[in-house]
């Protein structure tokens, strides 16, 4: 188990959040909705195996990269994510405010 969880982590995405991977474990992932042009991202989380590696900033990174590589704004609602965005500058023109609607989104898309 000690190989697996020294390999070089990977980002993958699907429709609905972003997980990062060390081997073959889930390491963490962040969720998000879209709605129009932007990607809401509302919930992340990393398990305490992988804590203090910087997993959560290499995944939020390559989530953001490919957000803007998709033409989509991202809209922060998540801690780790607002989090990172305001110590991280490179992503400010694509960033959107977090609104009512957009947590309202979020709302409806989890019922």
């Amino acid at each position: 188990m000690t190989d697996e969880l020294d390999a070089q982590p990977e980002v993958h995405a699907d429709t609905r959040r972003y997980e990062i991977r060390v081997g073959d474990t889930r390491a963490g992932f962040t969720e998000f909705v879209d709605s129009g042009d932007q990607r809401i991202f509302f919930h992340t989380e990393i398990d305490e195996r992988f804590s203090g590696r910087g997993l959560a900033s290499t995944l939020i990174r390559a989530a953001l990269e490919d957000t803007v590589a998709h033409a989509k704004r991202i809209v922060p609602i998540c801690p780790f994510v607002a989090g990172f965005v305001e110590k991280h500058h490179d992503f400010d023109d694509s960033l959107d405010p977090v609104t009512p609607e957009a947590q309202q989104t979020v709302r409806e898309s989890r019922s």
